[in-house]
Parts: C-alpha cells; structure tokens; sequence
C-alpha cells in the first residue's frame, strides 16, 4: 500500500480521543481526491507499552539497568507480577469493552497500588454506592498513573500521558538542549515509538510525511520521528505544523532544526499541504509555497505565495476519522470532577463553529495571529451535515467544539437546527460569559445537547478585566454562570493569576469571588493558570503599557512565544501558586468553604475585601433589559391538555380555559380566558423549531393584536404566561 500523505500526531496529547489535526487535513485532502493515511502515535505507544508484553519488557528492562530506585518503585516491583496479570483486562475496561471488570476493581483487592492511590478522594462522597463504572475509571486511572510514575523514574523521565519532554519543548528559545537529546540515543520510550512508525513507513511508502506538532509536550517526539524519517526512508518528505509551529516557531532561524524536517509551515495547513504536495511532485517551485520555512543554502528562507489565499471554511470539508483506532482510546478519570471529567473521559468528535475569535481584543492573547484574528462563522447548517457525516463515520454522537470563542447567536443558530433535524447529541464548547447567555437561551442550549462550556472568568477582578479587555465583569460572569447552571449545563472557568500589575490583595480577592461562586453552586470546575507573555499578544507587543519589562529584546533562533518579564508594581505571583491550586480542588468538590483564605497558603497574605455575600446579591441583583421586538420566539413544549370552566366573581361570570403543559420533569398548570387561551394554543405550534418560518416577538404581537385581543403586554409579561420558560416557551 502506497500512498502519498501520511499525516499523524507524535505522542502524547489525549488518551480518550484523537486531536483532531489530521483529521482536519485529510478531510480537506478527500475534497482535493489526494489520497492519505493518518495515525495518533500518542495511542499507539500507550497501547504497545501498557500491555502484557509491553510490562514484561518494562519491567525486565528494569531489573537489568539495576540502578537505585525508591522505595515505591522497589514496592511495584514486587508486586510486578500483579501488573502484567491485570494489565489488559484494565486497558479493556477503559476502552469500554469489559464493562464487568469494575466490580473487581472496586473491590480494591484486584488492582495493585501504589503511591497515586494514598491520594484518592473520598469514593463513597465522589461515586456514591452504585457508581461503580466512574469509580471503577478512577481507580482504573490511579494504576496507570503509578505505572508512569515507574517509568519516569527508572526507564524514560520524559514521559507523561499527556505529554512527552515536555519541559525541553516549553523551555526551547535555544534549540541547543533539543540537538543535544537528538544526538543521543534513543530512550526507551523512543524506541517503542520508532518501531511503529517504521513499521508504517514501510508499509505506506509516502512522499510527504505530515507531522501535527500542536504542544511543547509533543515537539520531542516530533523531531525524533522526523530524524528517523530523514535517515531511514530519504525519498519521504517531512513537514511538521501545528500550533506549537503557529505560536512558537515564527521567528526560526536556526538551520539544525532542518536535520529533522524539510519543511515547516504555519498557521492554516489546508493550503500550505496542497502546495507542499504540488511542490514534492514536481508541479510547482519553491516560490509558490505558503507559509512555509524551508532550508535554502544552508539558509532558513521563508516563503508565502501572496497569490494563494486560503480556503473559506464552507471548503475545507468534514473531519474524517477514517484510519484512527476509535476503539481503542481509554477513557480515564483523574479528577473526581464530573465536569473536568470531560477532558479525558469519552471519546469526543471534535468540530469548529468558528475560525477565530469573534471577539479578538483580551490584551493576554495572541490576537495578532491569523488563526485567531481572521473570523469566519460556519453556517449552522453546515455544521449539522458535518456532525451527520461524523456520527455516520464514527457512530459517536459526543461533540466537542474546540472554539477560540463560540459566538452565541452561532451557539442559538446550531441549536435549533440540532433540534429541527432532531439529532440526539451531547456537546460542549468553549465560549466567552457573555450577557446574551439568557436563561432562555441556555435553556434552549440544554434541549439540544449542550452539557457543558468552558470560558474564561481569568482574574476574577473588575479591574482587571477591564486591563484585560475581557468586555465582563464579575457579577456578570456570575449571573450568567447561574443561567447555565439553572438550565442543567455544567460551568468550567479558566482562571488566570500574575497578570501585569495584579497585587497581593487582588489575588486572594480573586480567590474569594472564586470561593463564592463554587459555594453559591454557579461553577462545577476551574483552573488556574499563571500569566505568560506571549510575542503576539498587546501585553508582549507593548510591555510598557502595562507596567511590565521583558527581561531581553534578544529574539531566539528557534521557539520565541513565551516572554520571560518583569513585574515591578506587582505581587510575588509564583509563591500563590500552589495555595491556589489546592484551595480550588477542595472547591471542586464541595469542602472546605469555611476555611479561611489564609490557611491556603505558607506565608502572610491580605484578608479579602470582598463581602462574603457579593456573588449571593449579585445573583438576586437581576438585570433588567427591555424585551426587544427583534427577539425570536421559539415553542420547544408538548400541546396542552385543555379543559373549560366557567369562573364566577360578584355576580359576573367568565369562560375561562385551563391549559395543562407537560415536560419530562412535571405538569405546568394556567388559566386564561378562553379567547386569550385558544389564540395562545393555536399559536405555540407555529413556533416550533421545526417550522423554516421564525417569528419575532413584534410578529406574534401583531397576530394578537388583529385577533382582536387587548394588551399584549399584560398577557405576555405577566403570570401565568410568563412562566411558560419552564415548559418551553423561550424568548431569544
């Protein structure tokens, strides 16, 4: 088998579901009738080593280096026999094939344990009695992550299930520490690694080998696959992309990192791989290529072909998955998180709604790139054939749309055509808190699927964000987050500390807000991270409008993202760190809220200004809007039951119509006159989704008002039809 493309992803990125890149790729290669293979080696290698030979080998491996170990890794060494015993069977259940297995594993009497279970969570509150298959995934997760634990320790330190020489990829201004690991020998995990990618080389037989390279944690593996190529199988081209080339290689000049590449191109891939591959084939010339380094004369050159634009994303095709063991990625469970539980647990088709951030102003961000500058909204049509085709392609029905930002009126489109073509799916998406998230719409968001969003809260201070650009505040973040919450979907929030001139008094204010929001029962899941200056964000384009100094203006020859700063006006961010991580994963799963902030942490810190009741009225602080006549209105409820009666008051007598609304939960009861009951029930199913025809709130009063019906707005605003949200009725 030959073919021309084979594109794949070097370990590691998710153990439950491929990153999409090359998926990305080879649909657009199906449009262009180029024919590809794909891989995720990260899988592939999880798979050849967690198994019963690949214990057998670990462990012998081992015990024949013979060097000190601790006295964990002696323990799982004794117990050595128990691991490759159980090994399969445990990889079976994860993967969803051996569903049986966890009442062995929950017995905590099948599995051996080590040092990763002395931090397990209390089951019984996480789990309860009968959540045996979640326990059995968490327990499942602990092992393995003792088994990684031996592995960094005694046979490769760069491992990780996530990520593979992670700190080399992160800390790469100078390619030198790379070249050095390079000219090595190969490490244990790296043979393993080598072995299935030659296995494939041979088979395939490719002219352009494509590697997706879209953290630090996978740019190791990326180069030494790309060496291996270059020396075994020469007729191969090899390219490498993706977001670690997008963010951190911009700038490259350092020639050696072509020993492992011919080519590297940023940004979209779609048109650089179509000009690559006319190039490799003889059809073109170097100077048509887009956005590509490659080495001339010894010399990094870089070409864009200002003639060859991009393609809109109505061309780019749907992902195909096609190629990739859908089968056989684990489902893991590492927090006892329901909500963070969704980054490793299940396996997630993944789409975009949007190329770029609608939004495209937050001063952290990298907004001056194209991938996140140039915005272009998909169609919500197009969108449901793509997830049609991918449900057809893979037979999962989880979406997960990896948005900068998901617009809302894209997220309002999507679902309504979800619910017209009556596709039962569960997806989750990343989105910006913004006002427009109304209970009517996030309760309309929930009838089509959506199970959860993540979004960025940051630094949880109204100055702050203000500094940031974020365009919210607090209280709005917290009103919003309660309107997901109130509709059944669950809230993550990505929390920043360090930002520019943030002092010790707003950190631990912004742990409070935090603090608040968990216990008021609005955020499900968090996590921080600590501010890095980008290159290409306004923070590291203008340092000195926000207080801060970069340490060097020397630009580096190989990765130059990340800006080591100066922070004069403020706080010594580095010490909060890990008093901010262990108070939110006590917030996460619901302990701990009476404890005082400054238990958290080893060292004196401010007591928050915050009142301890600010998120609480915040939340009974409603914002009033005026209903907008442009507002559509949509009936996503089941016909009423109708009765008559007549009702009586003084001597006068009124016909009146009781209407009983029914949803999967319980019956909604309302009286109306029977004018108002029966204009109103002849009414509701025009507004279903299933109708083409939307109308406005100006269209439906115009209908009243020609029915010859009085005061829309008392009828409409008032008990009992505004109640009506609660079996439908929704206002967007």
């Amino acid at each position: 088998m030959s073919v021309p493309v084979f594109l794949f992803t070097p370990p590691f990125t998710q153990l439950n579901t491929p990153y999409p890149a090359t998926a990305y790729l080879k649909g657009f290669l199906n449009t262009k009738k180029i024919r590809s293979f794909q891989a995720d080696l990260g899988i592939e290698v999880t798979l050849a080593l967690f198994s019963k030979n690949g214990l057998s080998a670990l462990f012998q491996h081992i015990e024949q280096e013979g060097t000190a170990i601790s006295a964990n890794a002696k323990r799982m060494l004794l117990f050595k026999d128990e691991y490759i015993h159980t090994i399969d069977a445990v990889i079976s259940f994860l993967q969803g094939k051996n569903p049986t297995l966890a009442h062995q594993v929950c017995s905590r009497r099948f599995l051996p344990e080590a040092s990763r279970f002395e931090q397990t969570d209390d089951l019984q509150w996480a789990f309860g009695a009968m959540g045996n298959q979640d326990k059995a995934k968490h327990l499942a997760t602990m092992y393995l992550e003792d088994l990684s634990d031996l592995i960094k320790e005694c046979a490769d330190p760069h491992f990780g299930f996530s990520r593979y020489a992670e700190r080399m990829g992160r800390s790469a201004n100078s390619f030198d520490e790379l070249h050095e690991a390079l000219q090595g020998a190969p490490t244990y995990i790296d043979r393993i690694l080598l072995d299935l990618l030659k296995e494939k080389m041979e088979r395939l037989n490719p002219e352009l080998v494509a590697i997706s390279v879209p953290f630090p944690g996978n740019l190791y593996a990326a180069l030494r696959c790309g060496q291996f190529i270059k020396l075994h199988f020469p007729s191969s081209k090899v390219v490498m992309g993706g977001g670690f080339a997008n963010t951190e290689l911009r700038s490259l000049s350092d020639p050696r990192v072509f020993s492992c590449f011919d080519f590297i191109t940023l940004d979209d891939g779609e048109a650089p791989i179509e000009n690559l591959i006319r190039h490799v084939n003889g059809e073109i010339g170097s100077d048509q290529l887009k956005r590509t380094f490659f080495l001339q004369n010894d010399t990094v050159t870089y070409i864009s072909n200002p003639a060859c634009t991009d393609y809109k994303q109505g061309q780019v095709g749907t992902p195909d998955y096609s190629d990739l063991p859908l089968d056989q990625y684990i489902s893991a469970i590492e927090v006892t998180n329901p909500m963070h539980s969704l980054w490793s647990d299940g396996r997630w088709n993944k789409l975009t709604m949007a190329h770029g951030c609608y939004w495209g102003k937050c001063t952290f961000c990298d907004i001056s790139l194209d991938y996140i500058r140039l915005y272009e909204p998909v169609t919500a049509s197009l969108l449901c054939d793509r997830m049609e085709e991918l449900i057809a392609q893979t037979g999962q029905t989880g979406f997960h749309f990896v948005d900068e930002a998901a617009p809302p009126a894209l997220m309002r489109a999507l679902a309504l055509e979800i619910i017209r073509r009556k596709l039962v799916v569960s997806w989750w998406t990343n989105i910006r808190f913004e006002k427009s998230f109304t209970r009517d719409l996030c309760i309309l968001l929930k009838a089509s699927g959506c199970i959860a969003v993540s979004g960025g809260l940051e630094v949880a201070s109204d100055r702050l964000l203000e500094l940031i650009q974020k365009g919210i505040t607090v209280a709005q973040v917290a009103r919003v987050n309660r309107n997901f919450t109130e509709a059944g979907i669950m809230v993550h929030a990505y929390l920043m500390y360090g930002f520019p001139t943030q002092t010790s008094q707003e950190t631990i204010d912004s742990l409070e807000m935090v603090r608040q929001m968990f216990q008021a029962g609005v955020l499900q899941s968090a996590f921080w991270h600590q501010f890095a200056m980008t290159a290409h964000s306004p923070v590291g384009l203008h340092p000195e409008k926000f207080g801060v100094k970069k340490e060097t203006e020397t630009i580096g020859s190989f990765a130059n993202n990340d800006i080591v700063h100066t922070d004069p006006k403020g706080a010594d961010h580095d010490a909060f760190s890990f008093g901010l991580k262990k108070s939110l994963l006590n917030y996460m799963h619901g302990a701990c809220f009476d404890y005082p902030l400054s238990k958290w942490f080893d060292f004196k810190v401010p007591t928050t200004s915050v009142p301890p009741d600010y998120i609480v009225k915040c939340l009974e602080e409603e914002e009033y809007s005026a209903p907008k006549p442009t507002a559509k209105l949509v009936w996503l409820g089941k016909p009423p039951e109708i009765s008559h009666f007549t009702k009586s008051k003084k001597g006068q007598q009124w016909e009146m119509m009781s209407l009983a609304f029914s949803n999967n939960k319980e019956t909604l009861e309302i009286k109306l006159n029977r004018e108002q009951g029966a204009w109103l029930v002849d009414t509701l199913p025009k507004l279903s989704p299933s109708n083409m025809k939307t109308f406005t709130l100006q269209e439906i009063t115009a209908q009243y008002e020609a029915a010859g019906l009085e005061d829309f707005d008392l009828f409409w605003y008032n008990k009992p039809v505004n109640q009506l949200y609660k079996a439908g009725l929704l206002r967007l």
